[in-house]
């Protein structure tokens, strides 16, 4: 298909669905959704092959689309002639998925996307303004097509929930047979709960009751949509994370591409879906990933790699993942993630380090046991971990053992006032993460340990301050990766800054120059350092993955010791987007 709103876009004149639909198929007054629903046949569809490579790679559950906002059901209905059980693949899709998810030992939810349906699916009643069409109805104006379109909204009914109470019965009669029929372990609702307390709770109520008559009187059953819980259900965030540890649990959704097989994006690397898996985890979050399939129900070979090397992945690390609980703070580390939804592309290193906790037998005694999982094997082989330091005078982080989750040597590591130092083997264990088991008595994170590390000169002098060191002031800026290289990227608001904490090792002169892309030129920035100020211009590049250097001039370091170094613009009104790779202070000779 062309994409997830497709079945929308079709009945909107001038919207590329409508385009593709044209060249394709012919006009939607003719040829609409209900004549491609027959096209979509499965037909190398094998849901018991795919489960057991999910189970594989980790899963412990498996949620199947029940229907999404085009109305067409994907388990059989009594209530809905429009599924796929009668049309299309001809087979019950979410029967056949839970079957599978059963066989695999896998807990099984459906998600549901039809609260929205009504008012989104209105498109379909009009016609083309403009053209050889205009004032023709497309084929949702046909009352024998309701069933699929619905039937005309009221004038003013136009929010994602519509407020007719007739859909509202319709909405719950339905979803209520899919509860009844399958007794999903998970219901999910693409947005916040529907129509209200007397609809949309009285679901969420009969969910929980059924689930408790199948468990002698125990509800197992989850709740999930995008509207904070209070915990009273699972909140979900849509290709987002936590910003931090979550009183209650909590899910993001996200795939490894698009919603839909899009021939045009490229599949995540699965260090991205292990850096995501990791963070979420630490922060009392769940991981519910798509992977995108073809229309014909196969995999592309590289979603095969992917899960591949993802089973490789948790077969050395899942014990720090798999039951764990988050530890006092998530983790450390230069990428401070701001949270919410549509929010997940961040450049992590070796230096992001998170922190999950297994209750269970440490030392001949009941102790919780630590994992500091390192997002990337560090160049240097070796892994700091600030939060585990050993204050002068303080009876916490009594360390007894450290080892290397996937190796079965010992490993040297040091404990000091400021840092647990772990030297790792030459060999890597993995190309993704560094997996610590840590082992001890009073583990406490060490207060403001987890705030960003101090940058030190190299031999020559050099003060690399690298994008993936920035603390990231703003709720848009973020890291991202531009030209093979972490650069700090979708900064458009002149509200936004950057930052790093820098030691200076002696006094001197120190020249200042800032790598930056941009198409557009003529921005100002201002950087500021010891109480100098100085001022740039972004220079006009012609591509986002394009750097120049731009040199700024010197300022004069009076003594030794930590600075803060920051970025930020001159006039945020004036401020024009850029992407920022580094900020560089080199000594200058003989100074």
């Amino acid at each position: 298909m062309d994409g997830d709103w497709y079945a929308r876009g079709i009945y909107e004149e001038g919207n590329r669905h409508y385009k593709y639909h044209l060249e394709n198929y012919g006009h939607p007054s003719v040829f609409g959704y209900k004549d491609i629903i027959p096209l979509w046949k499965a037909e190398k569809w094998d849901p018991e092959r795919l489960m057991q490579l999910y189970k594989k790679a980790g899963a412990k559950y498996f949620v199947s689309m029940g229907s999404h906002h085009d109305n067409f059901f994907l388990w059989n209905s009594k209530l809905h002639e429009w599924n796929a059980a009668n049309m299309g693949p001809k087979r019950d899709v979410v029967g056949d998925w839970q079957k599978a998810a059963q066989k695999y030992g896998l807990k099984f939810g459906v998600s549901e996307h039809l609260g929205a349906s009504f008012t989104w699916f209105q498109s379909s009643h009009r016609a083309d303004k403009t053209g050889p069409k205009a004032g023709v109805p497309y084929d949702g104006a046909d009352p024998k097509y309701q069933d699929l379109y619905h039937f005309p909204a009221e004038p003013g009914d136009t929010k994602w929930y519509s407020n007719n109470p007739k859909w509202h019965q319709q909405w719950y009669n339905e979803i209520k047979e899919l509860v009844d029929n399958y007794h999903p372990d998970l219901l999910y609702t693409d947005g916040g709960v529907p129509f209200g307390n007397e609809v949309g709770r009285s679901m969420i109520a009969h969910l929980y009751n059924s689930n408790a008559a199948l468990h002698g009187g125990k509800t197992e059953a989850i709740y999930t949509c995008k509207q904070k819980s209070e915990g009273r259900w699972i909140e979900d965030l849509e290709r987002g994370i936590m910003p931090k540890i979550d009183p209650y649990p909590w899910q993001t959704d996200t795939s490894i591409g698009d919603w839909f097989y899009n021939r045009n994006w490229k599949f995540r690397p699965v260090s991205w879906v292990i850096d995501m898996l990791v963070d979420n985890v630490s922060k009392n979050g769940n991981l519910l990933l798509n992977v995108v399939q073809r229309p014909d129900g196969s995999l592309d070979p590289e979603v095969e790699q992917m899960l591949e090397q993802l089973a490789a992945w948790t077969a050395v690390h899942g014990e720090a993942i798999f039951g764990s609980r988050p530890w006092e703070i998530y983790g450390e580390g230069a990428v401070k993630a701001k949270g919410g939804h549509f929010k997940e592309d961040f450049t992590y290193s070796a230096r992001d380090i998170r922190f999950t906790t297994q209750r269970g037998v440490s030392d001949g005694a009941k102790r919780p046991t630590l994992y500091a999982i390192a997002l990337g094997w560090p160049e240097d082989g070796q892994i700091t971990v600030r939060s585990l330091a050993k204050p002068a005078g303080q009876n916490i982080n009594n360390i007894t053992n450290v080892s290397l989750l996937g190796y079965e040597g010992k490993i040297e590591w040091t404990q000091t006032a400021d840092a647990l130092v772990v030297k790792l083997p030459a060999q890597k264990v993995s190309e993704f993460t560094v997996g610590l088991k840590i082992t001890g008595t009073d583990l406490k994170p060490v207060a403001g340990a987890e705030v960003a590390e101090t940058i030190r000169p190299d031999a020559k002098g050099k003060l690399a301050l690298l994008a993936d060191g920035a603390e990231l002031h703003g709720d848009g800026i973020k890291t991202e990766n531009q030209g093979g290289q972490p650069s700090i990227g979708f900064w458009d608001n002149g509200k936004d800054w950057v930052s790093w904490k820098v030691q200076f090792a002696k006094a001197g002169t120190f020249k200042v120059s800032a790598a930056i892309a941009a198409t557009t030129g003529g921005t100002e920035f201002v950087v500021e350092v010891a109480g100098q100020k100085l001022t740039g211009k972004s220079p006009a590049t012609g591509a986002w993955d394009k750097f120049e250097n731009v040199d700024l001039g010197t300022v004069e370091i009076k003594q030794a010791g930590d600075q803060t170094v920051s970025l930020r613009p001159k006039d945020p009104a004036a401020w024009k987007p850029i992407n920022l790779r580094s900020v560089t202070l080199q000594e200058k000779a003989g100074s």
